[in-house]
C-alpha cells in the first residue's frame, strides 16, 4: 500500500509550538540515522532494551519501508529535522492486534509528542482493522508509562520478565476524547497566549520616514506603552520611529516572541526565515496580496502557512488588522487602529480587517471595555476557534464577542463554544453562510437551521454588529438574569406600553410596570430603579427614561444609575431615547468594572435582554448525556438498519395493477394506498392517498381512482392502517462542515415551504433531543393546541436520540428521512423511511488532533 497523504498533519505541542507529522518515507533513512545519533544512551536503552549504538542497515531498511497497512510509522518534523518517530506493527497476518512503540529526541521530550503520536497511530490502525494495541515498557521508563496510562484508554498491564506488558482496545472512549480535547485546548490556548503576551515585538516594514502601514503600527505600539522591547527591522536604517533598528532579527539579544509584518507579499517569506532564526513564536501579517487577491495569492498564502508551521510558529492573518491586549502589564496594540481599545473584560474576535477599526471604535463609543482583540483576516492559521480556546481560561476575560464571516471548522466551534459558554457568555454575529447540506433538505428560508446550531452551543446569536454590542453591554461584568420576569420603570407612559408590547416576542414576561410620570426627579427615578432591582419577584429591570431636556455633557439619570447600581445582583438595561452621543457617553468611566447597558430605543433593550435571558436559561439547564445504544452492523436496507436501533417502520410494499388487492390482503386489512412517486407521495390534499380501506373491493375502487388521477399502472405503497396522529418529520444530512446533523419539524407542505425545521449536530444528548422536539414554530401542535390531545413528547425525544446515535455510528449514511411519523398520545409510528449512502466523508472535529487550514 502506498503512503496515505491524509495521514499527514500539522499539530500543536503542549508548549504551543507547531510540528509536522507524516508517514515515514524510504528517503528518511539518513535523517533517521541522524536522529538516532542524537539520542542519549538512556533513551536508546529505554526504547530498544539494549545499548543499540547504531542502526544496522537491515534494521534501517525495515524502519523506513512500511506498507502503511500492517506496518505504519510516523515521523515528527521540526525545522527540517526529524525529532521523533512512532510505529505500529500488526501481530501476524489478519490479526486485530498490533505492537506500538515510539521514541522522542531527548531535547524535545516532555512537550506532548508521545500523546500526539499515539492519537495518530490509533487513527491509522483503526482504518486498517486493528482494534487493540500492546506495548512492552521497562519499569524504569516512567514517562512512557505515564503517556500510555494518561491517554484515557482502558489499559491493562502485567509485569513479566522484567518488562511491563500493556494492552488496550484502541476504540475511542469518552475518557480518551476528554483527554484529547483537554490537551488540544491547552496547546491552542498556550500558542495564542504567547502571541497576546509577548516579551518583545519586532516590526518588519516600518519605513524610516514614518510613512506607510508598518510605521503606523510601530507608532501604535509605542503610543500604547508596550511593556517589552520594540525592535524595528529595516535593511539599512539605524533608527526607525525613534527606536534603534536592526537589519536582521536573528542574533538580537532581547527575547522577541511576536513579529508584526507589513512588507509586500513577495518579501514575507524572507521575514519568516529571519523570525524562525530568532526564535519568534508567531507572526501577525497585515500585508495584503494573498488569498483575497486570487489564485496566485492563494498559492502564496499556502506556501506562507507551510513555511510558518514548519518552523514551529503560528500565523495571524495575512491581510488582517492585528491583535491587542489592554492589560496594563502588556499594553499591546499591534493593530492598524490608532488607539489601544479601552480596558475591560471582553475578548473580541473579528475576522474582517476592513471592519476591524470601525468595530473597535464602536466598542469604545458604547463604553465596552476589551481585554484582548484578535483580527484574523484571511485566517490562514489562527482562527476564532483558537481565540475561544485561549479565552476559556483567561482570567482577564469574562465574556466573548465574535464577528464571523465564515466558518473554518463549525463542528469544532460548536464543541469548544459549548464548553466556553458554560463558563462565560459568548455572543456572535450570525454568519451569512449556511451549511450546504441544509440547502438540499429544505425548500424555504432556513435562518433557524443555523441559529439552532448556534443555540446548541449556547452562543448568543445576533444579526447585526449593533446587536452584538447591545448584547455585549449586558454580558460584560453584569449579572445574568435568573429567569424571564422583568420589571419596567419609566417616566413616560408610551415607553412602558412599548416595552410591554415587545417583551413577549423576546421571551420575556412583564412582572410589573411603574410609570413615575414626567415630573419625577432624577433621584426619585433612580431610587425606584433600585427598589425594582431589589425585588425578588423579578429577574431583570428595564429603566426607560425620557429626559425633558437633553443637555450635552450633563448626564443626569444615567450618571446616577451608573454609580448606584453596579453592585446589583440583577441586570439593568437603561433606555434613553435621546441623541446617541448623549445616551452612550455616560456608559463608562475609567476604573468602572463594567459599562452601563444603555440603549436609544426600547426595542433594542428588550431584544438584547431577551437574548441574554435565553442564554442564562441554557446555562442553567443540564448539560445532558449521550445515551448508549448497541452499535448495529451496517446494512443498506434502511428499514432493517432503523430496526437495529430500535426504530421500527410500519411495513409497506410497492404494488401496481391487479397485484394491489393481493398485496393489501396479505398485509392485513384495513390498509392505506399512497402514490409511491414524488412529488405526490403523502399528498393527501392532492388525492394521492387513500385511507382506511377495509375490504378488497374498496382497495380495488381506490386504486382505480388513483389511476384516473395519476395514470394507468401507477405504482402505490400499500401499508396497514395505524392509529392517527400529528404528522412529523425527522431528517438527517451529513454536512461537509458540521458533520451529521439531525432535523425535526412538523409534517405538511406549509412547514416545508416555511423551512420550519430545527437542527442539532449528532449525536444528541437527552437535553438536545427534548429541546429539539419543542424548537419548531409549529411545535404547539404537539402539546394540545386548541384542545387537541398532547402527543407523547418523550417518545419523539427517544426517537431523535436513536437517530442521532445511528447517524453518528454509520459514516456511510449521507442522508435519512423519516416522513411521515405519526405522533400520538401513546407512542408514535414511523410510516416511511428513505436513505442514501455514499463513501464516508471526513468528519470535521473527529480523529486525532490536527491544525487545519481555513
Amino acid at each position: 500500500m502506498t503512503e496515505t497523504p491524509e495521514r499527514a498533519a500539522d499539530v500543536l505541542l503542549s508548549d504551543g509550538t507547531t510540528v509536522h507529522l507524516r508517514p515515514i518515507r524510504p528517503d528518511d533513512a539518513d535523517r533517521i540515522v541522524a536522529l538516532h545519533s542524537r539520542f542519549s544512551e538512556r533513551t536508546r536503552y529505554l526504547r530498544y532494551f539494549s545499548a543499540y549504538p547504531r542502526i544496522p542497515q537491515r534494521d534501517l531498511d525495515r524502519f523506513v519501508n512500511v506498507d502503511h497497512h500492517d506496518r505504519e510509522a510516523f515521523v515528527i518534523e521540526h525545522g527540517g529535522e526529524l525529532i521523533a518517530v512512532g510505529r505500529y506493527e500488526r501481530l501476524g497476518a489478519g490479526s486485530h492486534q498490533a505492537e506500538v512503540a515510539f521514541v522522542v529526541e531527548d531535547a524535545h521530550q516532555g512537550r506532548g509528542i508521545g500523546s500526539v503520536l499515539i492519537e495518530h497511530l490509533v487513527a491509522a490502525a483503526s482504518q486498517e482493522g486493528i482494534t487493540e494495541f500492546e506495548a512492552d515498557v521497562l519499569p524504569v521508563n516512567q514517562p512512557m508509562l505515564r503517556v500510555f496510562m494518561a491517554a484515557g484508554f482502558r489499559i491493562e498491564r502485567k509485569f513479566s520478565d522484567g518488562v511491563v506488558h500493556l494492552w488496550f482496545p484502541i476504540a475511542a472512549t469518552p475518557d480518551s476524547m476528554r483527554v484529547q480535547w483537554s490537551r488540544e485546548q491547552h496547546a491552542e490556548a498556550r500558542s495564542i497566549g504567547r502571541l497576546l503576551n509577548p516579551r518583545g515585538v519586532a516590526v518588519y516594514g516600518a519605513r524610516s520616514d514614518g510613512t506607510g502601514i508598518g510605521a503606523a503600527i510601530l507608532a501604535h505600539l509605542k503610543a500604547a506603552g508596550f511593556a517589552g522591547p520594540l525592535v524595528p527591522v529595516h535593511p539599512s536604517a539605524a533608527t526607525v520611529g525613534g527606536l534603534p533598528a536592526v537589519a536582521v532579527l536573528a542574533g538580537h539579544p532581547a527575547p522577541v516572541d511576536l513579529a508584526v509584518v507589513a512588507v509586500p507579499a513577495e518579501a514575507v517569506p524572507s521575514v519568516v526565515a529571519d523570525c524562525a532564526s530568532a526564535g519568534v513564536h508567531g507572526l501577525v501579517v497585515v500585508s495584503a496580496g494573498f488569498a483575497e487577491s486570487g489564485p496566485a495569492g492563494a498559492a502564496a498564502q499556502a506556501a506562507l502557512l507551510r513555511a510558518v508551521r514548519s518552523r514551529g510558529m503560528r500565523l495571524v492573518g495575512p491581510n488582517c488588522l492585528g491583535i491587542a491586549n489592554t492589560d496594563p502589564g502588556v499594553a499591546l496594540n499591534a493593530t492598524l487602529a490608532p488607539l489601544l481599545p479601552r480596558g475591560g473584560r471582553v475578548g473580541f474576535f473579528s475576522q474582517s480587517a476592513a471592519l476591524g477599526t470601525a468595530l473597535l471604535a464602536e466598542a469604545d463609543r458604547r463604553g465596552l471595555g476589551l481585554s484582548t482583540f484578535v483580527s484574523a483576516g484571511n485566517r490562514a492559521d489562527v482562527s476564532g476557534n483558537d481565540a475561544l480556546q485561549y479565552w476559556r481560561d483567561d482570567p482577564h476575560t469574562d465574556a466573548v464577542l465574535l464577528y464571523l464571516e465564515t466558518f473554518g471548522n463549525p463542528r469544532k466551534f460548536a464543541r469548544i463554544a459549548r464548553e466556553l459558554a458554560r463558563r462565560k457568555p459568548v455572543a456572535a454575529v450570525a454568519s451569512p453562510v449556511r451549511p450546504p447540506a441544509l440547502d438540499a433538505v429544505t425548500t424555504g428560508p432556513d435562518a433557524r437551521g443555523v441559529a439552532a446550531l448556534f443555540a446548541s452551543s449556547g452562543v448568543i446569536r445576533v444579526d447585526t454588529v449593533a446587536e452584538l454590542f447591545d448584547v455585549g453591554l449586558l454580558i460584560s461584568g453584569r449579572p445574568l438574569p435568573t429567569g424571564d420576569r422583568i420589571a419596567v420603570v419609566t417616566n413616560a407612559a408610551a415607553l412602558g406600553v412599548l416595552t410591554v408590547a415587545k417583551a413577549p416576542a423576546a421571551g420575556l414576561q412583564v412582572a410589573s410596570v411603574r410609570d413615575l410620570g414626567p415630573t419625577v426627579s432624577d433621584e426619585e427615578f433612580v431610587q425606584a430603579v433600585r427598589v425594582a432591582l431589589a425585588d425578588d419577584s423579578v429577574d431583570a429591570v428595564i429603566a426607560a427614561y425620557a429626559p425633558a431636556l437633553a443637555v450635552p455633557g450633563e448626564f443626569g439619570v444615567a450618571e446616577l444609575l451608573r454609580t448606584s447600581t453596579l453592585e446589583s445582583s440583577r441586570p439593568l438595561a437603561v433606555v434613553l431615547p435621546a441623541d446617541p452621543s448623549f445616551a452612550f457617553a455616560p456608559a463608562y468611566r475609567p476604573g468602572d468594572p463594567a459599562a452601563l447597558p444603555t440603549y436609544p430605543a426600547v426595542e433594542e433593550a428588550v431584544r438584547a435582554l431577551g437574548r441574554v435571558a435565553r442564554y442564562a436559561a441554557w446555562r442553567r439547564s443540564p448539560v445532558g448525556t449521550v445515551p448508549s445504544f448497541p452499535r448495529a452492523p451496517f446494512t443498506e436496507d434502511v428499514d432493517d438498519l432503523l430496526a437495529a436501533y430500535g426504530v421500527p417502520v410500519v411495513p409497506s410494499r410497492r404494488a401496481s395493477g391487479a397485484s394491489v388487492v393481493e398485496v393489501a390482503s396479505s398485509l392485513g386489512l384495513p390498509v392505506a394506498l399512497k402514490v409511491a412517486t414524488k412529488p405526490w407521495r403523502h399528498r393527501l390534499d392532492l388525492g394521492a392517498v387513500r385511507l382506511n380501506l377495509t375490504s378488497p373491493p374498496l382497495v380495488a375502487e381506490a386504486y382505480q381512482e388513483l389511476e384516473r388521477l395519476f395514470g394507468l399502472g401507477v405504482e402505490v405503497l400499500v401499508q396497514p392502517m395505524v392509529a392517527p396522529g400529528v404528522a412529523c418529520v425527522v431528517e438527517v444530512v451529513d454536512d461537509p462542515a458540521f458533520g451529521p446533523v439531525v432535523g425535526f419539524g412538523l409534517g405538511g407542505e406549509a412547514a416545508d415551504l416555511l423551512g420550519d425545521r430545527a437542527w442539532r449536530p449528532a449525536p444528541l444528548t437527552d437535553h438536545d433531543a427534548a429541546a429539539l422536539v419543542r424548537a419548531p414554530r409549529a411545535a404547539p401542535l404537539l402539546t394540545g393546541y386548541r384542545g387537541s390531545a398532547p402527543v407523547d413528547l418523550d417518545a419523539l425525544a427517544d426517537l431523535l436520540l436513536r437517530i442521532g446515535r445511528l447517524v453518528d455510528d454509520q459514516p456511510t449514511l449521507s442522508s435519512l428521512s423519516l416522513n411521515p411519523i405519526l405522533a400520538r398520545p401513546e407512542g408514535l409510528a414511523v410510516l416511511h423511511a428513505t436513505a442514501t449512502f455514499a463513501s464516508p466523508m471526513p468528519r470535521p472535529d473527529s480523529g486525532p488532533r490536527r491544525l487545519v487550514s481555513s
